[in-house]
């Protein structure tokens, strides 16, 4: 262990601490947690008017996106995405493309998850006591009409 003030080393394949990049327009931010980045594709059974079948066959139904969730650390300074939530109003939301990047320890991409039609649809500051090296975070909830993926 070295004694010169060095910042300790991270374990060899270790994660950072705040993983996740999520960009919209010139906007960036930095995530510890993404939740929700999947989508599913039910079966639905159908079975045609015609058919002499005495049983319905399954096939793909509508494609489900759910909401995507981000816990990220609270900067007094930025204010955008606060502007941008506060912009709703009934019937009306500027809808936005959003990527929201999986960060390797050289903070390079490895996966990205594009959110089409997304929009801040809940921003929340999480309450606690926080120590001298913790920072105090956010969950912020978008809403999307697609989410698609690359590596």
């Amino acid at each position: 262990m070295a004694d010169d003030d060095s910042p300790p080393s991270r374990p060899l394949g270790a994660l950072p601490r705040f993983p996740f990049r999520v960009q919209w327009d010139a906007e960036e931010m930095r995530c510890q947690e993404a939740l929700g980045l999947d989508t599913e594709s039910p079966s639905i059974s159908y079975r045609a008017g015609s058919s002499e079948a005495s049983s319905p066959f399954t096939m793909p139904g509508l494609k489900k996106v759910g909401n995507v969730s981000l816990m990220k650390g609270v900067l007094k300074a930025n204010s955008t995405l606060w502007d941008w939530f506060g912009q709703i109003t009934a019937n009306t939301i500027q809808r936005k493309l959003v990527r929201v990047s999986l960060l390797d320890e050289t903070g390079r991409p490895t996966t990205v998850w594009t959110l089409t039609n997304a929009w801040p649809t809940q921003v929340t500051r999480v309450e606690g006591t926080f120590g001298d090296d913790e920072v105090a975070v956010a969950l912020v909830e978008f809403v999307c009409d697609g989410v698609t993926l690359s590596s």
